[in-house]
C-alpha cells in the first residue's frame, strides 16, 4: 500500500540513549511536515482556516488592527506599541488553541455528551476571554492618557 509523502515515518525502536521510560520514539519526528516551505504552508492554512471559520477571531483581528492603528496615530512609543502587538498576539495564539482543542475534543467523543469534553472546551474558552480582558485592560492604560491629552481633557 502507498504511503502519502507528508506521512509520518513509521515507529522504530531507538538506542538506550533515545528511549525514555520504555516509551518508542518516532525517528525523524521533526521531518513530518517534509520541508520548510510545507511547515509555513500548513501554517498559513490553519491562519486562513482560523479566519474563515471563527467569528471571534475575526473579531479579535480587526480589534487588534485598530487598536494598533490608534497607538500609531497617537504617537506612542516603539515600546508601548510592542506591548499593545504582544497583548494582541497572545489573544489571536490562544484563540487558534482555543479553535484547535475543540477540533481535537470533537474528533475525540464525536456528537456524544463527555464532562471531561465539556471541561476542555470551556478551560480553553476561558483562557481566551482572560487574555482577552488583560489585552483590553492594558490597551486602555496604554491608549486613554494620550487620547485625553490629545482631546485637551
Amino acid at each position: 500500500m502507498p504511503v502519502p509523502d507528508d506521512a509520518p515515518p513509521p515507529l522504530r525502536e531507538v538506542s538506550q540513549e533515545g528511549q525514555r521510560r520504555g516509551r518508542r520514539m518516532r525517528v525523524g519526528a521533526w521531518k513530518v511536515a517534509g520541508d520548510l516551505p510545507a511547515s509555513f504552508r500548513y501554517a498559513a492554512q490553519g491562519l486562513a482556516y482560523g479566519f474563515a471559520s471563527q467569528r471571534n477571531f475575526r473579531i479579535h483581528v480587526f480589534t487588534g488592527a485598530a487598536v494598533f492603528s490608534l497607538g500609531l496615530l497617537l504617537g506612542l512609543s516603539a515600546d508601548r506599541l510592542a506591548v499593545l502587538v504582544l497583548t494582541v498576539t497572545a489573544v489571536l495564539v490562544l484563540e487558534l488553541l482555543n479553535t484547535a482543542t475543540e477540533a481535537v475534543v470533537d474528533l475525540a467523543v464525536g456528537r456524544r455528551f463527555h464532562p471531561l469534553a465539556r471541561i476542555a472546551k470551556d478551560c480553553a474558552a476561558a483562557a481566551v476571554l482572560v487574555a482577552a480582558l488583560s489585552s483590553m485592560m492594558i490597551a486602555l492604560l496604554l491608549l486613554v492618557p494620550p487620547l485625553l491629552a490629545r482631546l485637551g481633557l
